[in-house]
């Protein structure tokens, strides 16, 4: 029964659903954003169950053993049924935050984009001969979501700190994306879907790799201790991990532990909110920087 309620959390996109509320609410805490309410984090969630559900749903089993994707040929009428109620949510809550309707159609656009290309119909089907198409549009669309989206609901003003974070953040979940990439390459060969795997090499896929955590562990450093620790410690966390993540297929590993790795740093950080230790001196930092 645990096996089974663990598989529902994490294969049903509950559980990527909540890492992305954490994201979202570590960048209005740092850049102290208060005019996002409540029901931009219900659109967040409701929005991430609903196209996570619709991008499985269309996942075909014939080219993997996955099982993730097992799990969604065996549950397509849950999926559909998630991506539906997914879907009620964000029209429920974007009514009320429909003064941003711009900003959160950029937001629809960009991760319909990242599903698109698995739709059969010929307007659609010349997306998957575009490189690193998917991985790109994942990373922007979590970024853009997370990061950037509140600030210009919000009004605010691009600072230095912001644009810092928004580059830490997006290089690492590209890393991220690119382990994904790695596991999935004769899937999506098969599929048809062209990534940047598909034309690097093993040496310089982990030369991009790697560039890519030392980007966004170069960003990090642009903050102070202790907010710092915070930011890099997914990004090593990462780093010790590639070796095992290239050598496993597990999906629950992928999408339990490397997924909970975009939002570790915000978890760490509600921690240390929650403990009430530290977060003056966070406070203190962001109104500093934000003057840069």
């Amino acid at each position: 029964m645990f096996r089974a309620l663990l598989n529902f959390i994490i294969f049903s996109s509950i559980y990527v659903a909540c890492c992305a509320v954490l994201m979202v609410w570590q960048t209005n805490t740092l850049f102290h954003i208060r005019d996002v309410n409540d029901n931009f984090y219900i659109f967040v969630f409701f929005a991430t169950i609903s196209s996570y559900n619709f991008h499985w749903y269309l996942t075909p089993a014939d080219y993997s053993a996955s099982e993730r994707i097992l799990w969604g040929a065996r549950h397509k009428v849950l999926q559909l049924s998630l991506c539906a109620i997914g879907g009620i949510g964000a029209a429920y809550s974007f009514w009320f935050l429909k003064a941003h309707w711009l900003p959160l159609g950029g937001a629809a656009f960009l991760t319909f984009l990242y599903s698109a290309p698995k739709l059969p119909q010929r307007a659609f089907v010349w997306l998957r001969k575009i490189a690193i198409g998917k991985t790109l549009f994942l990373s922007f669309v979590w970024t853009y979501v997370t990061t950037l989206l509140p600030v210009f609901i919000a009004g605010q003003s691009v600072t230095f700190p912001l644009v810092a974070y928004t580059l830490h953040r997006f290089f690492l979940v590209y890393a991220i994306c690119i382990l994904f990439d790695y596991r999935d390459l004769e899937a999506d060969k098969k599929e048809g879907i062209r990534s940047l795997i598909t034309y690097l090499s093993k040496h310089n896929l982990r030369r991009l790799y790697y560039c890519s955590l030392i980007f966004s562990a170069g960003f990090a450093c642009c903050f102070p201790l202790p907010l710092i620790l915070f930011l890099l410690a997914p990004v090593l966390i990462t780093a010790l991990l590639t070796r095992y993540t290239m050598h496993t297929r597990s999906d629950l590993f992928y999408y339990s532990v490397l997924d909970g790795m975009v939002m570790l740093s915000a978890l760490l950080h509600i921690l240390a909110v929650k403990s009430c230790w530290l977060i003056p001196y966070f406070c203190t930092i962001i109104n500093n920087n934000s003057n840069v």
